[in-house]
């Protein structure tokens, strides 16, 4: 079985779970290889003071399978740094999977890569994916041709699941669910806004009102205009628009 090349884009202040938990999921496919890529191999600070180390570079990194990039706070930062845009939209051009979790999506809208794509994001952001080309979908999971993008946080775990059955089949992703023991059982129905009570949305939405704008100004901005309306490669293959389904729940 060829190697499988995994490569994760992390950035300061990203949201360590979007990263982590499909890294620990991930990191158990068989025959697979995980890159840790930012700009240096210096330590990245996390959101919650937790700091990543990366096991390469933009500059040294190989070509990848399979790239996803977390979201969080830094994703400002992030799509308006062109080597990390630039590395990104290269990878795209050969590799198999283009993935997001949270708020990743706007790095790959920044990249180009989301133009005339479905897609999803945080709850809280979904609305500015139509500043990106994309539209959005209303799932956990997104697929469009070979662009998968998965909602907030936790979701990035439901996301690498469904990765790891694609790559290895059920069997493996099911294994790999057992061995984490990923078995959810919230105390509370608040993980998405249509179960949650309206004050506890009304906050959350408020918390992040701030980051929100700062997306929209980034995204209006004429900077990241001309990068998705600029010639991107062609990464559509693998099929059309629709949610992900896992292979076999069909």
């Amino acid at each position: 079985m060829t190697t499988v090349k995994i490569g994760f884009v992390i950035f300061p202040n990203l949201t360590q779970l979007d990263f982590t938990g499909p890294l620990q999921v991930l990191n158990r496919l068989p025959e697979s290889k995980i890159h840790i890529i930012a700009k240096s191999l210096d330590p990245v600070p996390s959101d919650c003071g937790l700091s990543l180390l990366p096991t390469t570079t933009f500059k040294d990194c190989c070509q990848l399978d399979l790239i996803c990039v977390p979201g969080g706070g830094g994703v400002v930062g992030a799509m308006t740094d062109h080597e990390t845009v630039d590395f990104i939209r290269n990878q795209a051009a050969s590799v198999r999977y283009i993935t997001s979790v949270c708020t990743g999506a706007f790095v790959l809208g920044a990249a180009g890569l989301l133009e005339g794509r479905r897609a999803t994001t945080h709850w809280a952001y979904t609305d500015l994916l139509t500043l990106v080309g994309a539209t959005f979908e209303k799932a956990r999971i997104v697929r469009d041709g070979n662009v998968i993008t998965a909602g907030g946080v936790a979701s990035g775990i439901d996301f690498a699941l469904h990765m790891a059955a694609e790559i290895a089949g059920e069997e493996a992703a099911e294994a790999i669910q057992l061995g984490i023991e990923y078995d959810p059982a919230p105390p509370f129905a608040s993980g998405h806004p249509d179960r949650a009570p309206t004050p506890v949305t009304a906050l959350v939405a408020l918390r992040n009102a701030k980051n929100r704008e700062a997306y929209r100004a980034v995204l209006q901005s004429r900077d990241i205009e001309r990068r998705f309306s600029s010639l991107q490669p062609d990464s559509r293959s693998g099929g059309g628009s629709h949610a992900f389904v896992p292979p076999g729940s069909e």
